[in-house]
C-alpha cells in the first residue's frame, strides 16, 4: 500500500505505532484472550484501566488534586448541551466568546437552558480574536465558554482570558496535548478525542469540583457530571473501545515527550507551514490574523482574490501525491492543513515542497 500523508481535520490521523498496539492488543486485551469490545465494563481489567488513563491525563497536564477526569459519550458536540445543564442554574446566564463555528453552535445550544450573552458582536467572518478590553463581560453569568482553537476558521487563543472570577470553560476538541496550560485557570476543559488524542465517540472532561453538584432538574443522568464523577465515568457502559484509543495515544505522547514535546513539534510544524505561505508574495495567503493562527489547523487560499480552479488544480495534484483530506471546511472553502500531533514533521514537509513546487509551476 502506498504511503498516505493524512491531513483530516477529524476524525484526524493516529499515530502509526498506536495503530500497531491496537492490532496486536484487539482480540486480546489485558491477557485477557477477548477483545475490550467483548469485555464487561464492571470487568477489573476495564476498571483498571480506565483509571489507568485518568491518571496519564493528570500526568500529562498537571492537572490539580480538585479536578475531577470524566470519559463522556457523545463526543465535544454532547457538551455543548451538558455544559448549561451542569452550570447554568447559578444565574441563569451566561457568556459566550463566539470566534467561530464551533463556538457559535454551543452558544446556539445553550440558548435552550437560559440567557446567553454573546459577549464579541455578531460576524461571518472569523479571522482572529478582539482584545478582550472590548469584550462585553457579564459579572453575573453562570461561566465565560470560549473554543480555545477553531478548526474550520483555524483561528486559536494564543492566551488565557481573564474572567474577572467567573468559571472558564474551554472547548480543546482540536488542540489539547498540543500546548501547555496552567489547568487551574479553568473550571472545566473539554474536548472530542477525534482530532488529537484518539477517535470519534468519547470526550473528555476536566471538571473542578465546586462546579459539581449544581445540574439543572432536567438534566439526563447522563450528561450529569455529579453522577459520572462518582461513578468514575462507568455510570452505564461507556464508550470503551474509544477511552482505549484515547489512553493508547496518551500513553504515546507521554514517550514522546509529553505536552512539552508535543508543543515543540507543533511549532516546528506550523513554522513550516506558515512560513511558506508567508514567503509565497501573496500566491498563497492566511486569512487569519498572526496573533491568533492555530498551530493545529491552517487554512489558506491560492491567488487574490482566491483562485478556485487553482485550487481545485492544488487538491488533484496533492491526491495524486497522496496529500490527503487537504479541502477547506465546506463553509469556507479553500485548503486547510490539519496537522495534530499525530502529523510528522517529515510530512508536513513533504506538504511544503508540494507547496513550493505548485507555486513554481503556476505564479504568473
Amino acid at each position: 500500500m502506498p504511503k498516505v500523508h493524512n491531513f483530516g481535520a477529524g476524525p484526524a490521523k493516529l499515530p502509526e505505532e498506536v495503530y500497531e498496539i491496537i492490532k496486536n492488543e484487539l482480540t486480546n486485551f489485558d491477557g485477557s484472550s477477548i477483545s475490550l469490545m467483548e469485555m464487561s465494563h464492571r470487568s477489573k481489567s476495564y476498571m483498571k484501566f480506565n483509571l489507568e488513563v485518568q491518571n496519564l491525563v493528570k500526568r500529562l497536564l498537571n492537572v490539580p488534586d480538585n479536578y475531577k477526569i470524566l470519559f463522556l459519550a457523545g463526543g465535544g458536540t454532547a457538551q455543548f448541551a451538558a455544559i448549561p445543564l451542569n452550570l447554568m442554574s447559578r444565574t441563569g446566564t451566561a457568556d459566550y466568546v463566539v470566534t467561530g463555528d464551533w463556538s457559535l453552535k454551543a452558544a446556539k445550544e445553550a440558548k435552550k437552558y437560559g440567557k446567553v450573552n454573546l459577549v464579541l458582536p455578531t460576524t461571518d467572518r472569523y479571522v482572529g480574536i478582539p482584545d478582550q478590553s472590548t469584550w462585553n463581560l457579564d459579572p453575573n453569568a453562570s461561566y465565560v465558554h470560549i473554543c480555545a482553537n477553531e478548526t474550520i476558521h483555524g483561528v486559536e487563543f494564543d492566551f488565557v482570558p481573564d474572567t474577572k472570577g467567573v468559571p472558564l470553560v474551554a472547548d480543546m476538541s482540536s488542540n489539547i496535548m498540543s500546548r501547555k496550560f496552567d489547568v487551574s485557570k479553568f473550571g472545566v476543559i473539554y474536548g472530542g478525542a477525534q482530532k488529537n488524542i484518539g477517535t470519534a465517540g468519547v470526550a473528555l472532561a476536566i471538571v473542578r469540583e465546586d462546579l459539581l453538584n449544581q445540574a439543572l432538574p432536567i438534566c439526563p443522568s447522563l450528561f450529569d457530571w455529579t453522577a459520572n464523577a462518582k461513578a468514575e465515568s462507568i455510570l452505564n457502559t461507556p464508550p470503551m473501545f474509544a477511552i482505549y484509543v484515547m489512553g493508547r495515544v496518551l500513553e504515546w505522547v507521554e514517550r514522546n515527550g509529553g505536552v512539552a514535546g508535543m508543543e515543540e513539534r507543533a511549532t516546528k510544524k506550523a513554522n513550516l507551514l506558515y512560513g511558506i505561505i508567508d514567503a509565497s508574495n501573496g500566491f498563497y495567503s492566511a486569512p487569519v490574523a498572526k496573533n491568533a493562527r492555530s498551530k493545529m489547523n491552517v487554512p489558506f487560499r491560492i491567488g487574490s482574490p482566491p483562485n478556485d480552479d487553482l485550487e481545485k488544480e492544488f487538491l488533484k495534484g496533492a491526491e495524486a501525491l497522496n496529500l490527503i483530506q487537504l479541502k477547506g471546511h465546506r463553509n469556507v472553502g479553500g485548503i486547510r492543513a490539519s496537522i495534530y500531533n499525530a502529523v510528522s514533521l517529515d510530512e508536513v514537509e513533504i506538504l511544503v515542497q508540494y507547496m513550493k513546487d505548485f507555486q513554481k509551476k503556476y505564479s504568473k
